[in-house]
Order: structure tokens, then C-alpha cells, then sequence
């Protein structure tokens, strides 16, 4: 019994070991389980530089996602459910208009909703689509010239800006999540119908 207790703490201390060197490792960002860790570290890392910015609601949450999407340049994908926030709705639309590629995939249940942002963005001839694999498709991310992420349990909503507890989490200069955060997108877009301008 003492050496299958001596082996448990072992076994133990190791996983703890391991959990630590993944949040130590070069890369920061990377939330693996130890059993997905790699035998030996990455040769190089492409999140030199990386940044987070987080912010809460009730509070700054929104300037925050307004900021992101202002910054962008060549590129914003969005994975939404509930999307019915004005101003992010008219800040992705202003993005399109100074050249940046925007397209947006939606909770189909929730676009079918009256006065949503995807409604709006689909008539300003944004590209949107609606996802009705899932029960709920619940993703609220963006990525941003494939190298920023914006993510967090904020909805796109007055309600989750002006009323609800919720978080943002922005992760700057991370092209390796951002690819993983748009190969979910990519998988969402396929899934997904588009939504016509009613105009």
C-alpha cells in the first residue's frame, strides 16, 4: 500500500512539474495539458513580443473590443452568438470600408432574432453566415490580421456591456493561436449558410 501511495505522489508531482513547465515555456500563451506537451521545446517560437490586454464588464470591455477591430488592417473574422452591439457592428463595417476583409459567422437561432448586428452587417455588404450546426454555436472571438485574438465570455451585446459580468481577453503578436483560433472559424464558415442583404 505505501508504494502505491509513494508511486501516486510521484505520478503527481510529475503532472504538477509538467503543468508548470507549459505555463514556463517559451511560447507563454500555450494552455496544453502535460500530456500534449512536446518531448523537447519548440526549435524557435513565433510569440516574441506577445502581449494580453484584459478588461471586464461592467467597464471597459467594449472599448477594448473597439480598439481591436480599429487596429486591424488586413483581416477580421468573427465568431459570434448573441450580435446585436451597434457599435461593433458599425466598427466592423467602417473596417470594411477602409479595406480590411471582414467576415462574421452567427448562432443561426440567434441572427433569426429581429434587429440583430448580422442583419445589419449583411445588408452594409459584409460577409456573414449563419451556423446552425450546433445546439448553440457559441463562440464569441474574433482574430485580427491573423495574429490577434480577441476572446473572452463578452457577447456582443448592449447586455454584456452595460449589464452583464463578463471578460475580454486580447492576445496581441500570437500568430501560432490566432491560427488555431481562424482554423475554428474556417470550420464554423464552412459549416454555415450565408445571409443575404434584405436590400
Amino acid at each position: 500500500m505505501m508504494r502505491r501511495v509513494q508511486r501516486c505522489a510521484g505520478a503527481s508531482a510529475v503532472l504538477v512539474l509538467a503543468s508548470a513547465l507549459a505555463f514556463a515555456a517559451p511560447s507563454g500563451l500555450r494552455w496544453d495539458s502535460p500530456r500534449q506537451l512536446p518531448a523537447a521545446p519548440p526549435a524557435a517560437t513565433s510569440t516574441a513580443g506577445a502581449t494580453a490586454s484584459a478588461a471586464f464588464t461592467p467597464g471597459q470591455a467594449l472599448p477594448l473590443v473597439l480598439e481591436t477591430i480599429r487596429g486591424a488592417r488586413t483581416s477580421i473574422v468573427v465568431a459570434a452568438y448573441a450580435f446585436t452591439s451597434r457599435p461593433i457592428a458599425v466598427a466592423l463595417r467602417d473596417a470594411q470600408r477602409r479595406g480590411v476583409q471582414v467576415r462574421v459567422v452567427v448562432d443561426a437561432g440567434e441572427a433569426r432574432h429581429g434587429d440583430t448586428a448580422a442583419r445589419f452587417l449583411a445588408n452594409e455588404r459584409v460577409a456573414v453566415r449563419l451556423n446552425a450546426r450546433y445546439a448553440l454555436q457559441h463562440n464569441k472571438f474574433m482574430v485580427v490580421d491573423g495574429r490577434t485574438v480577441q476572446t473572452g465570455s463578452f457577447n456582443y451585446t448592449a447586455s454584456a456591456a452595460q449589464r452583464n459580468a463578463e471578460n475580454v481577453l486580447v492576445l496581441r503578436n500570437t500568430p501560432d493561436v490566432a491560427a488555431q483560433y481562424e482554423a475554428q472559424w474556417r470550420r464554423l464558415w464552412e459549416e454555415g449558410i450565408d445571409l443575404p442583404p434584405a436590400y
